[in-house]
């Protein structure tokens, strides 16, 4: 079903496209992209987390699309200035990355250096410190190598059996909102057990995927990076209490400022989506000194004040999609509903 919807949003995107919506009708002052990881592309036919990811070829075309396409490229500081003010003449595309993966400082920071454009990067800092989880690498890792599965879910052992792709698919999708629904606390009980009964190391795969503070060290030097929190160690907020919420907001800031000695003005909400976080945490964003915070809920960002800056819209750019007729669609704008004027917090998570 997953496979048909992509099919029918693509389709949906590429009609857009051949109409010349796109060039006639563009909506809003500009768009947010988010990125995660970017990797030369690998071989083998289970890759659940390839949505995630795009090539260093992929972004280097994009970047030179959108250049054609004449797209202002901004960095954070100054979306939040187009989003407030009158709408300009041209544009804007701004380039994030979340999750501060050492794939971006070996294959993404070159294609973006010779191209000179700003980008954001969140930064969870339990990452850097080598003590993050990355309990979605673990969790691929043991499907990956295992066909018979067992793990604790709640106070009962489960047992799965996984012959072909399609069925490792679905197992880490099912498990993956799992684990996501848990809180922090049992997320890392389940994850470590499971991890441990299948001779994975987590903190190993954890740290090996992560840049370290030297790594941040050389793109914070870089003037056209601006460095943004993503929290301290990840986490869903709305499965943690506002007093832990708002404590992962504010020690991630006051953590990546230290490291950095600058002030972070920026921040992500982890994963982002409508289920990962409340009206209270884009009320905590502001009160945590945060100018702007970002989620993943898909839209563009309108002028005049019309898109709340703690609950800015992104496109989180598929990986499994390669085609730059459908990225010129989002951008434009056109896809998406008409942003509402947001008297309130709420208007802005419910319109996506």
């Amino acid at each position: 079903m997953a496979s048909d919807d992509r099919w029918l949003e693509r389709l949906r995107l590429e009609l857009a496209w051949f109409t010349g919506q796109p060039l006639l009708r563009s909506r809003g002052a500009g768009a947010i992209l988010r990125f995660e990881r970017v990797r030369p592309r690998r071989s083998g036919a289970f890759q659940p987390l390839r949505q995630n990811e795009i090539t260093p070829q992929f972004l280097d075309r994009a970047i030179r699309a959108l250049k054609r396409w004449n797209y202002d490229f901004l960095g954070m500081d100054e979306v939040c200035r187009r989003a407030v003010t009158l709408p300009e003449k041209r544009r804007f595309v701004a380039l994030t990355f979340d999750g501060a993966a050492k794939d971006l400082i070996s294959f993404a920071y070159p294609v973006l250096a010779r191209h000179a454009v700003p980008f954001t990067l969140y930064v969870p800092t339990a990452f850097p410190d080598g003590v993050g989880e990355a309990w979605w690498l673990g969790l691929e890792q043991v499907i990956a190598r295992e066909s018979r599965i067992n793990l604790m879910m709640g106070d009962r052992e489960q047992r799965f059996t996984v012959t072909d792709n399609a069925e490792k698919q679905a197992l880490f999708s099912f498990l993956e909102s799992w684990l996501r629904s848990l809180p922090p606390a049992d997320l890392s009980v389940a994850i470590a057990d499971l991890c441990t009964r299948y001779r994975i190391d987590l903190a190993a795969l954890s740290r090996e995927a992560s840049m370290d503070w030297e790594d941040l060290a050389k793109l914070a030097a870089d003037p056209s990076v601006t460095i943004g929190s993503a929290t301290v160690n990840y986490p869903v907020l709305a499965n943690i209490k506002d007093v832990a919420a708002l404590r992962e907001m504010t020690m991630g800031r006051a953590v990546a400022e230290a490291a950095f000695r600058r002030e972070i003005r920026h921040l992500a909400f982890p994963f982002g989506d409508r289920a990962s976080f409340r009206r209270s945490h884009v009320v905590m964003a502001e009160e945590a000194g945060f100018a702007s915070a970002v989620s993943t809920i898909s839209g563009i960002v309108d002028a005049e004040g019309r898109t709340n800056l703690r609950a800015l819209p992104r496109i989180s750019w598929d990986g499994r999609m390669r085609s730059l007729r459908m990225m010129r669609v989002l951008v434009s704008g056109v896809a998406f509903a008409p942003v509402k004027p947001t008297g309130s917090v709420t208007s802005r998570l419910n319109d996506g």
